[in-house]
């Protein structure tokens, strides 16, 4: 099954059999053969690999034979490729996002931007390709959204950005624990629940705000007091089981030799999953301040 998620949906982050990311076991367990379970590696049981032309493909180190284990290729994915990507993008919302609050754009500029950064992420998903500058491009545009976003909702609840800030960073840190210490596991029942989870919540958050525009008022209620803030609280869970899930598709690209440029892919992946957490924090922390 390919998953929604853009993470997930190209070439080799995908499960035949059973479980998230690159085919490989629970995590518990260690990555999955070279042969059986790796996209990358020359020889399949299974799909074929689509990086099989790869020369740098090859089992994790503590699969291969024998005590030497020859250092990572050049032009394998490394955690400094995918660190030094997710800070270029990050680096350059939080940039466009400083710019757009600094200029007081309107919120209209905002909304239109918005949309913009969608259409690429879009794009961005279904690339056979990661496109660094398509990804930047999001990047940009999904920047001068939160900085207007950003400085509508600190006009109205003094500080609200910055809690929601230092709550993402703090629902971030909290996920890379529980992933590293196996607290998370991410295998195939973990995948299903969190897309059907988070394609039920886009649904309904998109019917709330139909009946907004149509309706007027608060749509189903979804966004204001008690029920905004479990719907909120809710958003913030599911953004964190998609992080995640983008852990378990770094870990697993590293493990089983992905091309270096596919480093874009995960940057991109957890860019998108932390403004979803950000957006959601933002939300919530309103509904709070507005219910003291």
């Amino acid at each position: 099954m390919r998953s929604s998620n853009p993470v997930f949906s190209r070439r080799g982050f995908s499960r035949t059999g059973g479980y998230a990311g690159f085919d490989a076991p629970p995590q518990a367990g260690g990555p999955a053969t070279a042969t059986a379970g790796n996209p990358y590696a020359q020889q399949q049981t299974t799909a074929p690999n689509p990086y099989a032309t790869n020369p740098y493909a090859q089992a994790p180190a503590d699969q291969q034979q024998g005590a030497y284990a020859p250092p990572v290729a050049p032009g394998r994915m490394t955690m400094d490729d995918v660190v030094a990507k997710t800070g270029m993008t990050l680096g350059l919302v939080v940039i466009a996002a400083a710019a757009a609050w600094i200029a007081e754009l309107p919120i209209g500029v905002g909304f239109a931007a918005a949309l913009i950064g969608f259409v690429l992420a879009m794009v961005n998903s279904f690339k056979r390709k990661p496109s660094p500058a398509l990804i930047l491009a999001y990047a940009a545009f999904e920047g001068v959204f939160l900085g207007v976003i950003s400085q509508y909702f600190n006009e109205r609840w003094s500080g609200a950005p910055m809690q929601a800030v230092l709550g993402t960073m703090a629902v971030s840190a909290g996920v890379l624990v529980m992933y590293k210490t196996r607290i998370i596991r991410v295998n195939a029942r973990f995948q299903r629940f969190v897309l059907a989870a988070l394609i039920g919540f886009v649904l309904l958050a998109a019917v709330n705000l139909l009946v907004a525009v149509i309706g007027g008022g608060d749509g189903l209620g979804l966004r204001t007091g008690g029920m905004g803030i479990l719907f909120g609280t809710i958003g913030v869970l599911i953004g964190a089981a998609v992080l995640a899930m983008n852990f378990k598709q770094i870990e697993d690209g590293i493990a089983y030799g992905a091309p270096k440029e596919e480093s874009w892919l995960a940057a991109f992946g957890l860019t998108v999953t932390l403004v979803w957490i950000y957006l959601e924090m933002l939300r919530l922390v309103a509904i709070l301040q507005g219910n003291d």
